[in-house]
């Protein structure tokens, strides 16, 4: 209806922009122009030129760019080290006047990739000025990690470098597998290709294609795989953006799911994934939505977390769900679940009354779970398939700042890493301990 509400405030500023230059911000009433909470950083310009000429180029704000010319070469050292002291005052500077118009900054959602340089550098360089800066202010980071076909040799160097600064510094992780989007992309197709359209997909969404048609998937389908990431970060909010019967904010995320500072990398599942739900559900398929959730399909990365050990979990429910329907799938779903012994009830929820749009529910599950493990595994080895040869380490020694110590600091941290995972997975199978009940004597 055009008008500008608290919902939209938490993403966007409304901005009078007709006296030209910024302009002050409206807080009530109808839309002037939005502009985007966002700071958007590349040390290669193209991606972010092409935002600029796209449909989405009135969203953000040309004062909150900063772009360098000649990118950072896939090389860790060239966007932490170089670009990150070389950029540093910018994007403070940025930053801050991006703070100063929000009323109750609650979180930072750093949006990055671990497999080039800048995304993996600069990003995490990025995540440390904002620990530097705002301390009390939550840092929740979306990361996506490469592929095993990945198109960077050295992807392994700067994801490993990349998680020594996730560990230590980011309150929540949401690490993301461009297998997994991909995997989820193509899923879509072939419902399309089958004819199953209608009431399963959505004909003119993003997902598809603006035409409605199918999308051709030779090359990846960057729109649609940013799709479903934007999607978790959509449902990660609502508690933030509606009104709810049981409120989540984003701090108890991190408070309830994260028992030990290290381990605050949590696996999200998104269900409908890509399904448009019919108006009236029957509770069955409610209840299969919750089934699904804890199902391998629909992860965003590549994990099984029903065979995994469970430190935590959170199920964030948005549309017409009652508190009974969520206990009723809890006590039902608990069973095939494993739990770590000493938080057997570890079950977060929240409820949102606002399904996204053309839904009639959602469900995001973050699970805080050993299924992670793998990930991190084979990242270490296919480090050390590089690391023992010493294969490509002179293209970073020779940046200032980078001694061969980062290298052998991050592959311990990581390794550290997953040694505290594999303790918590000796641990499962073990017998169930039961509080003992109180007796009353009648």
């Amino acid at each position: 209806n055009g008008i500008y509400d608290e919902a939209l405030s938490s993403f966007f500023r409304n901005v009078d922009t007709r006296g030209g230059g910024d302009g002050p911000g409206i807080y009530k009433g109808k839309i002037c122009s939005l502009k985007a909470r966002a700071l958007l950083i590349d040390m290669e310009e193209g991606v972010v030129n092409e935002i600029l000429q796209g449909p989405l180029r009135d969203v953000f704000d040309s004062k909150q760019l900063i772009t360098d010319v000649s990118g950072s070469g896939n090389n860790w050292a060239v966007g932490h080290k170089l670009y990150g002291y070389q950029y540093r005052e910018n994007i403070v500077e940025k930053l801050r006047k991006t703070a100063e118009h929000c009323d109750c900054l609650q979180c930072f959602f750093i949006i990055h990739s671990m497999g080039g340089g800048t995304g993996s550098g600069l990003g995490t360089f990025v995540l440390n000025v904002l620990e530097d800066e705002f301390p009390e202010v939550y840092r929740f980071v979306t990361s996506v990690y490469p592929s095993g076909e990945d198109d960077v040799i050295t992807s392994p160097y700067n994801s490993v470098l990349a998680m020594k600064e996730l560990n230590e510094h980011a309150d929540c992780v949401l690490p993301i597998e461009n297998e997994s989007l991909f995997d989820i992309v193509n899923k879509i197709h072939q419902m399309i290709s089958s004819g199953k359209l209608g009431s399963t997909v959505k004909q003119n969404s993003l997902v598809t294609s603006s035409a409605g048609g199918a999308r051709t998937v030779q090359e990846k389908p960057f729109d649609a795989m940013n799709n479903i990431v934007a999607n978790l970060l959509l449902n990660l909010t609502s508690s933030a953006r509606f009104e709810g019967s049981l409120n989540m904010d984003l701090n108890e995320i991190s408070m309830n799911l994260v028992p030990f500072p290290r381990l605050h990398y949590l696996v999200s599942s998104l269900t409908p994934l890509y399904t448009l739900a019919d108006v009236n559900v029957p509770s069955r398929r409610l209840d299969q939505m919750f089934s699904d959730a804890f199902s391998r399909d629909h992860q965003l990365i590549q994990a099984d977390p029903k065979h995994s050990l469970y430190l935590a979990c959170a199920l964030l429910v948005r549309g017409n769900v009652q508190v009974s329907d969520l206990r009723r799938n809890i006590e039902r779903l608990k069973p095939s679940l494993h739990f770590v012994s000493w938080n057997q009830e570890g079950w977060k929820t929240g409820l949102c009354s606002v399904p996204p749009v053309g839904h009639s529910h959602s469900l995001l599950a973050l699970a805080n779970n050993t299924c992670v493990k793998p990930t991190f595994t084979e990242l270490k080895d296919r480090f050390m398939k590089l690391y023992k040869k010493k294969a490509h380490l002179h293209h970073y020694l020779h940046i200032d700042g980078m001694e061969q110590s980062c290298f052998s600091e991050a592959i311990s941290s990581l390794s550290d890493l997953i040694e505290e995972y594999n303790e918590l997975d000796a641990t499962k199978g073990g017998p169930r301990t039961d509080p003992s009940r109180l007796q009353i004597a009648a």
